[in-house]
């Protein structure tokens, strides 16, 4: 039953441990601060990606348009 709970190649003995430790050295009431300063750490990366994928789509729609312009004035010119 445990064995098909593998994480990075670690099995539920050794996850118990290095949870143990984690309480050991934090302590119970430092854990949920640290947790919280985690989540805001990957919203904020998440938003940053999704920021660099839109100016991406942008720009590639925006250099799709300029080319479309210079082709109809290429176009025009051999008139």
């Amino acid at each position: 039953m445990f064995e098909s709970i593998v994480l990075f190649g670690l099995g539920m003995q050794e996850i118990l441990v290095i949870a143990l430790i984690v309480l050991l050295l934090f302590g119970g009431k430092k854990i949920p601060e640290l947790m919280k300063g985690l989540g805001k750490g990957v919203k904020s990366f998440k938003e940053g990606m999704n920021e660099v994928t839109d100016m991406t789509k942008e720009s590639g729609v925006r250099s799709q348009e300029t080319g479309d312009r210079s082709q109809e004035s290429g176009d025009k010119k051999d008139e």
